[in-house]
This record gives C-alpha cells, structure tokens and sequence, in this order.
C-alpha cells in the first residue's frame, strides 16, 4: 500500500508531461495544417493517395507566403529552384490571399479549374502549405511535387 502511494504521484506526473504537446501550434501552422487536410479530403474522395508532407517544399511554401504577405500582393514564384534544390521531377504551386481558414482556401481552389487540377493531379506525392498574415489578411503558398 505504502509503495502504491509512492508511486501515484510519478504515474500523475509522468502522465501530464506525455499528454502535454512540446510546444504549440502556431497560427500559421494551424492554417497549414487545416489545410493539408482538407487537401487529402478532396484527394480521398476522389481515390488519390493522400500528400505527404516534405520539408524542403515546405520552406519554399513558407517563404513564398511570408513574400507575398510582406508585398501585400498574390503572384506566383519560380519553380524551376524548388525542381532543383528539392530534387524533385515535377512540382505545382497555388497561391491564394483572403481566405479566412485552410478549409476556406482549399474550398476556393477546388471552385477554380486550374487549382482543382494541381489539387487533383494523381501524380504528385508531396505537399506543402506556408501560410502568413499581411495587412490582416492570410497569403497561402501551396506547393506540390513528385521525386
């Protein structure tokens, strides 16, 4: 009994610290996140494997969202660096300002031809979603590619 008390305590303690994440998500990785999501939703419903993500997409993502964001303007970068340094064999990107969630923002590329078809393009494997504010308003790069 008196061993059962002891090691109550550590039980709670070592509870707490693995339920507790390391750190918080933050707004934009929320964002991302929603996003990714909903984007491997439009994916599975129409049989497309779902995008995993990858890190180096991932800082051509960010750094074109925080571009835009600090221009306050939506424009598109060159993907030939993102072939290369990422070595990849194909790669896509949409771009978007003004939506107000990654649900909202995959919600209106799928309502557009050309962004549906990147979303939808069963070739690409990998994916990856920057994500900034500018002047009160999300710009989102979403950068797609196959290795």
């Amino acid at each position: 009994m008196r061993l059962i008390r002891l090691l109550t305590p550590l039980l709670v303690a070592l509870l707490v610290a693995t339920t507790v994440p390391a750190q918080a998500a933050t707004p934009e990785q929320r964002y991302g996140n929603v996003a990714h999501r909903a984007t491997n939703a439009e994916r599975d419903q129409r049989d497309r494997v779902d995008l995993r993500k990858n890190k180096c997409l991932q800082r051509f993502a960010v750094r074109q969202a925080k571009r835009m964001a600090a221009q306050r303007r939506m424009y598109h970068q060159d993907l030939g660096p993102i072939l290369r340094r990422c070595r990849m064999s194909m790669v896509g990107e949409n771009v978007a300002y003004g939506f107000p969630s990654g649900r909202a923002v995959v919600r209106g590329w799928m309502n557009s031809d050309g962004h549906r078809a990147n979303i939808l393009q069963p070739r690409y494997r990998l994916m990856a979603i920057g994500a900034r504010k500018g002047g009160g308003q999300w710009y989102v790069a979403q950068v797609f590619g196959r290795k």
